[in-house]
């Protein structure tokens, strides 16, 4: 039983900026935020529109 183990560094990663992780955390929670704002205001002006 041989199975193909490729067992590679992560710091090897190529694509991967790790600096990055602080900022990418909070624009992504500020972004999912807004969009949950912006949902939230629309539905609300939805409802008074179709009262």
């Amino acid at each position: 039983m041989d199975a193909n183990v490729r067992i590679s560094d992560p710091r090897e990663h190529v694509n991967e900026e790790p600096r990055n992780d602080l900022f990418d955390l909070i624009a992504g929670v500020a972004g999912m935020g807004g969009l949950m704002t912006v949902i939230f205001f629309g539905m609300v002006i939805f409802k008074f529109i179709t009262e």
